[in-house]
C-alpha cells in the first residue's frame, strides 16, 4: 500500500481505492475521516454521494454528474458551461445551506398537467413546476397553485401587455353555440388567434381581466359557472368557482384586484355580486342595482367605478341610464346620469381616461354610431364616430391606446352573424378601421383584456 501525506492527513491509495485520513482503514470506497475542506473539487465520477466529514466551500461541476444520493456542501455549486447537474429521484442536492448555486445557461423545473397539480397534499410550500396545460410557470403557496404574473408600465411601454380574449358565442341566429376562446394583440392589425376552450359552449357571458388573468361565465342561458384562464399564456379554462346566482348578459367591472358582475338574465335581475381576482371560489354578495337590467354584456370602468350603460328592462324597453358602483367598497349602485338614447346589446371599454361604447339595439334597428361617455362627470355623451357596419350584440376590449370592436349580429333578414373586427384610436375622434377577421362568425361572444383602464386599481 503506497501512502502519501497531505497535510495533517493521509492520502492512501491500494488497488485503485482511496481514503482521506483514514491510514489504512475504510478502503475499498472514497472515505473521508475529519473534516476536510477544499475550494476547487474536480470530482471525476458517474455519481456521488454524500461523504461524513467531507465539507467543500465550492464545487465545480466540469462533466455531466448524476445525483443518486444525498451530497453536501457549505459553499458554492457552480455548473460549467456545456455540462449538467442531475439530481435523481430521492435525492439532494444539499442537506444543509447553499449559499449560491450558479447555472451559467439554463435549468429545467419539473413538468406536469393541471390534473396532477391537484395531489396539493404531494406538494411542499414553495414548490415551483411548468404546467404545459397552462403554457406557464407556477407554484404551490400552501394553500393553492398561483401563476408567476409579469407587470409591465403600459403607459410608457403599450406594448408591454395588449392581449384581447374574446370567448364563445352565438355562431348562428338558431342558436349554435361554441366554447372557443380567440385572442389578438390589440395593437397590431389581422385575424385573431385560438388560444383554447372553455368546459362548454356560451353565449352573452361576463368577462374580466386584469394584467395576468381573465374571468368569463360559461353556460348556454341562465348559469353560475366561471371559469379563468392565463392570458399571457394559452390554454383551456379552468373552474374559478360560481356566481352567487344564475345568470347571463349583464354588465361586468373589474379592478386590478376585484371584479364585478352586475345584473343579467332573467329578471332582469338587480343583483350585483364580486369576485377577488386573484384567488379561487365563490362570488360574494356586493349590492343591488337600482333597476334590473340585460342585454348588456359589456361595460366600462375606471380605476375606481364599474358602470353599466342603459340595456334592457323589459320586453320591447331600453333605458338610456347609468349605473355606477365603487369597485373597492360594498353597496348598492347609485344612479349616474345617462348615455344618448335609450340602447342595449352594446360593447364598451376604456383606459384611464376615456370610455367608448358603441353599435348595439334602438329597437327598433340597429345603430353604427360610437359615443363617448365621460367617466368623471355625470349624465356626458358626445359622439365619437361610426363603427364600419351597423351590428349589435359584439363585443369589444381595448389598450390604453386603442380599441377593438369584434363579432355581432346584422340587423337586416336573414340577421346573419358576421367576424368583422373595427378598431378606433382612444384619444382621437371619427370612425372605425378594419381591423382585421375573427376565426368566426360570432354574436352574443364576450371579451375581456390585460391592459384596460380599470387596471391600477384596488
Amino acid at each position: 500500500m503506497a501512502s502519501y501525506r497531505i497535510g495533517i492527513g493521509s492520502f492512501n491509495l491500494k488497488d485503485g481505492a482511496v481514503g482521506i485520513g483514514t491510514e489504512s482503514t475504510g478502503l475499498g470506497n472514497l472515505k473521508v475521516e475529519g473534516t476536510i475542506k477544499t475550494t476547487d473539487l474536480d470530482v471525476g465520477v458517474s455519481t456521488f454521494t454524500r461523504y461524513s466529514g467531507f465539507e467543500a466551500e465550492q464545487t465545480n461541476i466540469i462533466r455531466d454528474q448524476t445525483l443518486s444520493g444525498e451530497y453536501s456542501t457549505t459553499g458554492d455549486i457552480v455548473v460549467d458551461t456545456g455540462n449538467t447537474l442531475t439530481v435523481g429521484l430521492g435525492s439532494t442536492a444539499c442537506i444543509g445551506s447553499v449559499e449560491c448555486i450558479s447555472v451559467k445557461h439554463h435549468f429545467s423545473v419539473p413538468v406536469g398537467n393541471t390534473a396532477g397539480r391537484n395531489k396539493s397534499s404531494g406538494y411542499a410550500e414553495g414548490t415551483v413546476r411548468y404546467n404545459r396545460d397552462l403554457g406557464t410557470m407556477e407554484f404551490f403557496n400552501g394553500n393553492e397553485w398561483r401563476q408567476f404574473t409579469y407587470i409591465a408600465d403600459i403607459k410608457t411601454n403599450p406594448q408591454g401587455r395588449g392581449r384581447a380574449l374574446f370567448c364563445g358565442g352565438d355562431t348562428t341566429p338558431s342558436g349554435s353555440y361554441t366554447n372557443h376562446i380567440d385572442f389578438c394583440t390589440i395593437s397590431s392589425t389581422g385575424s385573431t388567434r385560438s388560444f383554447g376552450d372553455a368546459t362548454s359552449a356560451h353565449m352573452t357571458s361576463y368577462g374580466i381581466g386584469n394584467n395576468s388573468r381573465g374571468i368569463f361565465h360559461v353556460g348556454g342561458g341562465p348559469s353560475n359557472t366561471l371559469e379563468y384562464v392565463t392570458i399571457p399564456s394559452e390554454g383551456d379554462s379552468i373552474d374559478f368557482g360560481n356566481l352567487s346566482s344564475a345568470r347571463y348578459a349583464g354588465a361586468r367591472g373589474n379592478s386590478s384586484t376585484r371584479g364585478i358582475f352586475m345584473g343579467g338574465s332573467p329578471g332582469p335581475s338587480n343583483v350585483i355580486d364580486y369576485v377577488e381576482m386573484m384567488t379561487l371560489g365563490n362570488a360574494l354578495d356586493f349590492g343591488d342595482l337600482n333597476q334590473g337590467v340585460y342585454v348588456n354584456p359589456n361595460s366600462v370602468n375606471s380605476k375606481i367605478r364599474a358602470f353599466s350603460l342603459g340595456g334592457y328592462i323589459t320586453p320591447g324597453i331600453n333605458t338610456s341610464d347609468v349605473e355606477s358602483v365603487k369597485i373597492s367598497s360594498k353597496g348598492n349602485a347609485i344612479k349616474f346620469g345617462s348615455i344618448h338614447k335609450p340602447i342595449s346589446s352594446l360593447p364598451g371599454f376604456s383606459n384611464d381616461t376615456r370610455a367608448i361604447y358603441g353599435g348595439g339595439i334602438l329597437r327598433p334597428g340597429a345603430t353604427s354610431n360610437i359615443y363617448i361617455f365621460n367617466m368623471f362627470t355625470q349624465g356626458e355623451s358626445s359622439f365619437f364616430g361610426d363603427l364600419t357596419q351597423a351590428r349589435y350584440e359584439f363585443a369589444g376590449s381595448c389598450s390604453q391606446t386603442r380599441g377593438v370592436f369584434a363579432g355581432g349580429q346584422l340587423p337586416d333578414s336573414p340577421y346573419p352573424s358576421v367576424n368583422t373586427m373595427d378598431f378606433i384610436t382612444m384619444a382621437s375622434t371619427g370612425n372605425a378601421i378594419d381591423f382585421g377577421d375573427m376565426s368566426k362568425v360570432a354574436r352574443n361572444l364576450t371579451s375581456l383584456s390585460d391592459c384596460h383602464g380599470g387596471l391600477g386599481g384596488y
